[in-house]
């Protein structure tokens, strides 16, 4: 029993979520400093910290509003400083070229319609 529960966590699989989760919440720290810095910045600019007291019409929409520019900001630091960084390292270790973009339906189609035609007598 003890074997079997031994073989599952030796797993490479599992080690590999596990060290994930742990990147990724240090990560996510990371992100929410830096978030906290942009917003802070926003509020200078519009003189509040957040939105949460934006009452328009009397209904509370300012937490909201709050939570959608924080997501925002977090997906734009996580794209800018993660998503493109990493894929211009996999196009630089591609050997400069970057990847070949899928055919379209149309195109596949196309060329499927085409090679039916060749085989005509």
């Amino acid at each position: 029993m003890l074997k079997g529960y031994k073989d599952f966590i030796m797993r490479g699989n599992v080690v590999d979520l596990a060290i994930a989760v742990i990147l990724g919440s240090a990560f996510a720290k990371v992100v929410e400093s830096f978030v906290a810095v942009l917003m802070n910045l926003m509020g200078k600019v519009f003189h509040q910290e957040d939105f949460s007291s934006f009452r328009p019409w009397d209904v509370p929409v300012g937490a909201f509003l709050t939570a959608l520019v924080s997501f925002l900001m977090v997906s734009a630091v996580i794209y800018f400083f993660v998503v493109v960084p990493m894929n211009r390292i996999a196009i630089r270790r591609a050997g400069g070229v970057a990847p070949e973009a899928a055919p379209t339906a149309e195109a596949l189609l196309a060329e499927i319609r085409d090679e039916l035609r060749a085989r005509r007598p």
